[in-house]
């Protein structure tokens, strides 16, 4: 198994060659196949390891590789080493899988662009630092990967550093990537002291040993395992883009869309989901985290969805659902269902990158539009995207039997049976604007009549390199989800639950500490799916009635619901409040009290004030050294009589 740790060293060779060589190279196809080429061998091993882990009993599928010995002084010891088990070769064959398709595709639609190698050279990067993020062993390692993922995705948002960005407040990219590092630095603070904590309390970094000692080490809801688990959680919202912390992920659209579905769709912001999976047995310690995770998941889906029904541009609709679906997410980890947290992943990598790719065939087809206002009937020049980009909104909408149907109702059977009603009917609502967000989008950007200006755009179909990763991605939607087929479906069908066998020995520990709600829910859990699905049919047929035949019946209801339309419109106005309560505040701080106060009066005053004392010292020793000899005798003379003084009259002594 040690040929394991290529998987993360080939994205890396990929990044130095193309990096150093690029511009060398020149030959488009050859620095796009290069780097294509390094994920793809990525894919092939972790594809040949999760074999070796398959043929290896369920006790037995867990493997420590370790490459080197980081850091050792006193009781501090670090390893480069990657852990090989169900939950991380699943990530890993995700981002590899994923990713080689997206490298595919911008070879396609970066090209003639002159960053072109260093595009490349980014996402290799990216794929790099994501693989060290999943497959570490210890925290430390997972580390360096979060705060890598977060260095690449700035370079990758501000790649187009030189163009404007049609945002609310953001004027170039480079404001979109400086927000997205910043906002996720706060969360990355409170991943470093949880560190500190379990360093403090277990001596080691090492997850295998700190889910081992949990139990026997802290106690169940106590204060220590709680503020772990939320400064852990804290991490979570930044690099997931939930509340509090999710106001970069819409702005971070700025980058080229292949950036939006590798970054915002499959890999960076799952790491949130990631990291709580990972370290189930310390959550599930704490009732009151989990609460808290499942509250703020809810919240966010909720929000998040209710503004993508009023966005324009057709990536920023895909942004707020994305947002929306991490929320589904934290709602399953929140709940104690882990796995339907993790299988939500693995669906929602398939529709959402074949959704965010789609957009980008449709924005390099409309020669870079992206106002859905200003498209319709693409469909006849658009074949191939229009129909798998309808795939992908059917996933996502949860239409049986596509992969999303059967990881959004997962979730929220679970927030009903472990939650609340409450809990179902707020995530059956976010369900709802899902589905009629996504129709909207699909309506207004291929039905109905052309709303583009033909003198200027003329609409065609993207090069294979493009549709082909659309039409894998499209497959995957259809048939993904029946990895993870629920119990209440499998059970008729004699279909398993392929995603929970393989990952139950992972969250066993984890799930043994939460309750256990007995009993056959069989009818009460088709009636919850049948009513979710019903719900988002409405919400298709919504959008459709409103919709279908132009803009008219949809400006009737803007102009009706103004205020509502505008608050959507405008995000909550969360941007705005943030800036007048927080980083408004602080801007005046900094520069009327530490800059022209603290800085340039006690500090400046005090550094320039001594060497003016100096000078004006100086000055006046000076005057002293006269170069007259009349005038040094006469000192001498004056020190010789005061000497003699002091000798005839002790008391001057």
């Amino acid at each position: 198994m040690n040929y394991a740790a290529l998987i993360p060293l080939f994205p890396l060779i990929g990044f130095v060659i193309v990096a150093f060589f690029g511009k060398r190279i020149k030959n488009e196809k050859l620095i796009g196949g290069i780097a294509s080429s390094a994920i793809l061998a990525s894919f092939v091993t972790a594809i040949t390891v999760f074999v070796g882990l398959v043929n290896r009993a369920p006790e037995d599928r867990s493997v420590i590789v370790k490459v080197y010995s980081w850091i050792a002084t006193g009781s501090f010891n670090v390893d480069v080493a990657y852990q090989f088990d169900q939950l991380s070769i699943l990530f890993t064959l995700i981002i590899t899988g994923i990713g080689f398709l997206i490298h595919v595709y911008s070879i396609g639609y970066m090209h003639g662009d002159k960053g072109f190698p260093r595009f490349f050279a980014y996402l290799n990067l990216f794929v790099f630092m994501m693989l060290n993020l999943v497959l570490a062993s210890n925290f430390l390692l997972t580390f360096l990967g979060w705060e890598g993922v977060g260095l690449a995705s700035y370079l990758l948002i501000g790649f187009w550093y030189d163009r404007k960005f049609d945002g609310t407040k953001i004027t170039w990219t480079g404001d979109a990537a400086m927000k997205a590092f910043v906002v996720n630095r706060i969360g990355d603070f409170g991943v470093l002291l949880a560190m500190f904590m379990l360093f403090n309390t277990f001596g080691t970094l090492d997850y295998a040993t700190i889910n081992a000692q949990a139990p026997g080490v802290l106690s169940v809801g106590g204060t220590a395992v709680t503020v772990i688990t939320m400064l852990l959680f804290l991490g979570c919202t930044g690099k997931s883009a939930q509340i509090p912390l999710g106001i970069w992920l819409p702005d971070a659209m700025a980058g080229p869309t292949p950036v939006s579905a590798l970054i915002h769709a499959a890999t960076m912001v799952t790491s949130g989901i990631f990291l709580i999976a990972r370290t189930n047995v310390l959550f599930a310690m704490s009732p009151t985290t989990l609460a808290v995770v499942a509250g703020i998941g809810i919240t966010t889906a909720l929000i998040a969805g209710t503004i993508g029904i009023a966005q324009r541009d057709i990536k920023k609709v895909l942004a707020y659902s994305t947002v929306s679906q991490l929320g589904f997410m934290f709602v399953a980890l929140g709940v104690g269902a882990f796995t339907a947290g993790v299988f939500h992943v693995m669906t929602h990598a398939f529709f959402k990158a074949l959704l965010f790719l789609g957009a980008g065939s449709v924005i390099h087809g409309m020669h870079h539009e992206q106002d859905i206002m200003k498209m319709g009937g693409l469909k006849k020049y658009m074949p191939i995207t229009y129909r798998t980009f309808f795939i992908g909104t059917l996933a996502i909408s949860g239409i049986p039997f596509l992969s999303g149907f059967f990881s959004k109702d997962e979730i929220l059977w679970f927030a009903f049976l472990n939650g609340s009603p409450v809990l179902w009917a707020v995530g059956a609502v976010a369900a709802f604007t899902t589905a009629f967000y996504m129709w909207r989008v699909t309506t207004l950007t291929f039905d109905g009549t052309e709303r583009f200006d033909h003198h200027h755009v003329h609409p065609h179909e993207s090069p294979s390199t493009m549709t082909i990763p659309l039409i894998v991605l499209a497959f995957l939607s259809i048939f993904g989800g029946f990895l993870g087929v629920p119990h209440v479906i499998g059970h008729a069908l004699h279909f398993p639950n392929l995603l929970e066998h393989w990952l139950e020995p992972i969250f066993a520990s984890g799930m043994s500490m939460l309750p256990v709600h007995g009993g056959d829910h069989t009818s009460l859990e088709i009636m919850l799916m049948t009513a979710s699905t019903v719900l988002a049919i409405l919400g298709i047929l919504f959008a459709k009635r409103i919709y279908a035949n132009g803009l008219e019946r949809a400006n009737a209801l803007s102009e009706k619901f103004k205020g509502v339309y505008q608050l959507l419109l405008n995000k909550y106005y969360v941007d705005e409040i943030y800036h007048m309560v927080i980083a408004g505040p602080i801007v005046a701080l900094s520069r009327d009290f530490l800059w022209k106060i603290f800085d340039v009066i006690l500090i400046d005053g005090a550094v320039n004030g001594s060497a003016r004392v100096v000078g004006v010292t100086g000055s006046a020793l000076r005057r002293l050294q006269t170069g007259v000899a009349q005038n040094y005798a006469l000192v001498m003379m004056a020190g010789i009589v005061i000497l003699v003084a002091m000798v005839v009259f002790p008391f001057l002594r």
